[in-house]
C-alpha cells in the first residue's frame, strides 16, 4: 500500500477515536467543562499533561533546531524540560490545594483584586493566541504533505476537529482525547527513532544509538557528524557558538516562561487530590521523558542522513520525499553554479539548498526509506501533538473569558447554564480566530512566541511562585512586579527584536544577553519591583496570609478546595 493510502487509513482511524471519544466524555456543567468534574485518575492526568506539553513544537520542531543548531540547541531540551520540573515541583501541587479554576482565578483571588485578575487574563489571552496559532499552522502543514491538500484546507479540517471535541467535551472530552493522543504521539515518535537507530548503529534504544558507532566501523555517530559538518563548512555538531550567560538565560528564561504557561497548569486542577497532582506530575515527567531523551538522537540521525542523501548528489537522483516537499515549499533548490549537483555548504552565497526545520521529523523516515505505515504514523503522531496542545489552549481562552471576565467581573449572577454556553460560545470564537491565524499567519509569529515565553516569565511566574512562598507579597507589589517585568520585556524586544528603535545588532545586547533570554532579567526586575513595593504599602489581609501559609503546608492537604 503506498503513503498516501497508509496515511488515509490511520489518521482516519486517530481521528474517529478522538471524535469517538468526544461523543463518551460530553461536558453537563461547568465543573466537567473546566476541570473535568475534578476526577480524573493520576495515570490518565499524568498522559494528558504529557500531550498537553509536547505541542507540535516538541513533537515536530525541536528535533529539527537541535538538527541544525547543534549543541546550542540544548538549551530548547534543557529549558522545555526544566520548565515542567519546576512546575511540577514547585507550583502544580499547591495550585491544585488552592483549588481554582485558572490562573487568572489564582492571582486574582490570592492578590484580592480585579486588576491582578484582569492583567493575569490578558497575559493568558496573549499567550494562548499566540501558541494556538502556530499548532493550527502546524496542522496545515502536516496535511498539506500527506493528505496532499493545500495548507488553508489542512487547517480547516483541524478547525473542524477541534472544535468539535474541545467545544462539545470540554475539560472532559479534552482529557480523554489526550490520552488517546499521548499513546499515538510516542509510538509515531519512537517507531521510526528504534527502526533509523538500528540501521545506522545496530542498537535499538535510540539512546544508545546516539552514542554508538556506526555500524561497521569504529567511528562514534557524532564524530562522523562532526566529520561531515566541518567538511561543508559548518561549525562541529558538538560545539556551540552562544555564550555561556546567553545560554544560561535562554535556558532560564524557557524554564520560568514554560513553567507559567497557563494551559499546562490547569491540568493538575483535574484530578481529586493533592496528592493526586503531585502523583499525575511525576507520572507525566516519564511520559515526558521518554520523547525527550529521544530527540536529540533522532536530531543526529536525521542530520547524517540528510547530508548522506543530498550532499554534492545529482538534483535528478533525488528521492520522491525531495520533490514532494519542494511542492510546499518546505524545501527549495536553486542551481547557482548550473552544474546539476546539490551544494549544501555553509557559505551562503554558495549555498543551494533551503530547509526549513521543522521538516526534519516528518521528512526523516522518508529520507532513511522506512517503510509507509511508519511514515504515515509520524504524520498521525504530528497531528495528535498539535491537535492536543490546540485544544488545552482554546480552553484556558475559553475559561478566561467566561469565568475569569463574564462570571468574576462582568456578570457574577450569570447562571451554571449561562456560564457553560458562554464558554462554548467563547471556545467556539477561539477556534476561528485561531483558524484565521493558522491560514494567515503574520510575519512576525516567530517573534511573538519568543515574546510570549519573555511575558509568560516576566509576569505569571513570579506573581505565581510569591503568591504561593511569600505571604508578606500584597496585591500593590504582585501589580507593580507584573508591570515592570512586562514594559521591561516589552522595551528589550521592541528594541532588539524589532529594532523599532534603530538598526542593532548582537553586539549591542546588553551583557551579551539575547532577547529570547532577555525573560530571565525581566523575571528578576519583577521580583525586585513587587519587594520594594510590597515593603512600602500595607501588608495583606490576614485572611489571605491565612490561606497562603495553609496552601503551603502538607497537612490537610488530602483535601483540596472544592471548586
Amino acid at each position: 500500500m503506498d503513503v498516501q493510502s497508509w496515511t488515509y487509513l490511520i489518521v482516519g482511524i486517530t481521528f474517529m477515536i478522538y471524535m469517538g471519544i468526544a461523543l463518551w466524555a460530553r461536558a453537563g456543567s461547568t465543573k466537567e467543562f473546566y476541570v473535568a468534574g475534578g476526577g480524573v485518575s493520576p495515570l490518565a492526568n499524568g498522559m494528558a499533561t504529557a500531550a498537553d506539553w509536547m505541542s507540535a513544537a516538541s513533537f515536530i520542531s525541536m528535533a529539527g533546531l537541535i538538527s541544525f543548531m547543534g549543541y546550542d540547541g540544548a538549551v530548547y531540551l534543557m529549558g522545555w524540560t526544566g520548565g515542567y520540573v519546576l512546575l511540577a515541583l514547585l507550583l502544580a501541587p499547591y495550585l491544585r490545594k488552592f483549588g481554582k479554576f485558572t490562573v487568572p482565578d489564582f492571582i486574582g483571588d490570592r492578590y484580592y483584586s480585579q486588576a491582578a485578575r484582569t492583567v493575569a487574563v490578558i497575559c493568558a489571552l496573549v499567550v494562548s493566541f499566540t501558541y494556538v496559532a502556530g499548532q493550527m499552522r502546524g496542522v496545515g502543514v502536516v496535511f498539506s504533505r500527506f493528505l496532499e491538500v493545500n495548507i488553508n484546507t489542512g487547517v480547516m479540517i483541524g478547525m473542524g476537529l477541534v472544535f468539535f471535541y474541545a467545544v462539545l467535551g470540554g475539560m472532559k472530552g479534552i482529557t480523554y482525547t489526550q490520552v488517546a493522543q499521548y499513546c499515538i504521539l510516542i509510538f509515531a515518535f519512537m517507531v521510526p527513532a528504534i527502526f533509523i537507530s538500528i540501521q545506522l548503529t545496530g542498537n535499538a534504544i535510540p539512546q544508545l544509538g546516539f552514542g554508538s558507532t556506526i555500524t561497521g566501523s569504529e567511528t562514534y555517530l557524532l564524530d562522523k557528524l562532526d566529520g561531515l559538518s566541518t567538511e561543508l563548512g559548518f561549525a562541529e555538531y558538538t560545539s556551540g557558538t552562544k555564550s555561556m550567560i546567553d545560554v544560561f538565560a535562554i535556558t532560564a528564561a524557557l524554564m520560568v516562561g514554560t513553567a507559567g504557561l497557563p494551559h499546562v497548569i490547569v491540568r493538575f486542577f483535574t484530578v481529586p487530590k493533592v496528592k493526586d497532582a503531585r502523583l499525575s506530575a511525576g507520572y507525566a515527567l516519564l511520559f515526558i521523558a521518554i520523547l525527550y531523551t529521544t530527540a536529540p538522537a533522532i536530531s543526529a540521525f536525521a542530520r547524517t542522513n540528510l547530508i548522506e542523501t543530498v550532499s554534492n548528489k545529482p538534483y535528478d537522483s533525488m528521492p520522491e520525499w525531495f520533490s514532494k516537499w519542494e511542492t510546499t515549499g518546505l524545501i527549495g533548490f536553486e542551481d547557482k553554479n548550473q552544474d546539476g549537483k546539490i551544494q549544501y555548504v555553509a557559505e551562503a552565497s554558495l549555498n543551494e539548498l533551503s530547509i526549513d526545520r521543522d521538516i526534519m521529523v516528518l521528512a526523516n523516515p522518508e529520507i532513511a526509506n522506512l517503510p509507509n505505515w511508519v511514515i504515515a504514523l509520524v504524520a498521525a503522531g504530528g497531528l495528535a501533538a498539535a491537535l492536543s496542545t490546540a485544544a488545552g489552549l482554546l480552553l484556558v481562552i475559553s475559561a478566561s473569558v467566561s469565568h475569569d471576565l463574564l462570571k468574576k467581573q462582568l456578570m457574577p449572577n450569570i447562571s451554571e447554564k449561562g456560564e457553560l454556553f458562554a464558554a462554548r460560545i467563547s471556545a467556539a470564537f477561539a477556534v476561528a480566530v485561531a483558524g484565521y491565524f493558522g491560514i494567515n499567519p503574520p510575519g512576525f509569529v516567530a517573534a511573538v512566541v519568543a515574546l510570549a515565553f519573555g511575558l509568560a516569565a516576566a509576569s505569571f511566574f513570579p506573581a505565581i511562585i510569591m503568591g504561593i512562598f511569600y505571604k508578606r507579597m500584597n496585591r500593590e507589589g504582585a501589580i507593580a512586579g507584573m508591570v515592570a517585568g512586562l514594559l521591561t520585556m516589552l522595551f528589550y524586544m521592541l528594541k532588539f527584536k524589532f529594532n523599532l528603535f534603530g538598526e542593532t545588532t548582537a553586539a549591542d545586547w546588553w551583557l551579551g544577553i539575547s532577547p529570547e533570554g532577555f525573560g530571565t532579567v525581566a523575571m528578576m526586575v519583577n521580583v525586585v519591583a513587587s519587594i520594594l513595593v510590597c515593603h512600602m504599602t500595607p501588608a495583606p489581609p490576614s485572611e489571605v496570609q491565612d490561606m497562603v501559609e495553609d496552601i503551603r503546608y502538607p497537612r490537610g492537604a488530602g483535601a483540596a478546595q472544592m471548586h
